[in-house]
């Protein structure tokens, strides 16, 4: 039998831990929501008006951004807490940031590739549907027009070939990418001493 303390310590770390999950849920979701209308609405505005090549630039501009943080989300998942350990423990630059990364990757690789990457996918898709408006007009409307269907297809491929090209890397240098991510975490969190 266990010590009433015992039970009710782990009944209330359990029900901590499922606020916390279903807390963390709803942010990712309203964060998305937010996210993806203020990003498309920033999108949309910044193509306006714009030449259709400036366009086309910012469109893969945003299918870049969704691949490398898919990339990220994928590496953070796959690498190994032991080696940033190692790392930190010689107080390699970044290190701890990159512990970090691992101990909440679950978190991480969510933020990557559910809510930055989806969202990418959501906002080149609505953006490559004002290029073509851009080139042919009201036409566009019709998802069976060719040049809905050259455009819509080669942003598609793109994003799916360079995500496949991104997993490929991840899996073979998830670490590094890792330990690099953690880099740039710790130049922009501002820390300079050795021991942050």
């Amino acid at each position: 039998m266990e010590e009433p303390n015992k039970q009710n310590f782990r009944k209330k770390n359990g029900i901590n831990k499922k606020t916390r999950s279903a807390g963390w849920i709803i942010g990712v979701t309203v964060a998305s929501f937010v996210l993806s209308g203020g990003l498309l609405f920033a999108s949309s505005s910044a193509l306006e008006g714009v030449s259709i090549y400036v366009a086309i630039l910012i469109v893969l501009f945003i299918v870049i951004v969704g691949i490398v943080f898919d990339t990220i989300g994928i590496s953070v998942a796959s690498a190994k807490a032991s080696v940033f350990h190692s790392m930190a423990a010689k107080k390699l630059y970044g290190a701890k940031q990159a512990i970090w990364l691992v101990n909440h990757s679950d978190r991480v690789t969510s933020i990557c590739n559910d809510v930055v990457g989806d969202i990418c996918g959501v906002i080149s898709g609505a953006a490559s549907t004002l290029i073509i408006i851009s080139i042919i007009g009201n036409i566009a409307n019709d998802p069976k027009s060719w040049p809905s269907l050259i455009v819509s297809g080669a942003i598609a491929a793109i994003t799916v070939g360079g995500k496949a090209i991104g997993k490929a890397i991840a899996v073979k240098k998830g670490n590094n990418i890792v330990y690099k991510s953690g880099v740039i975490l710790r130049i922009f969190s501002g820390k300079r001493n050795a021991g942050d």
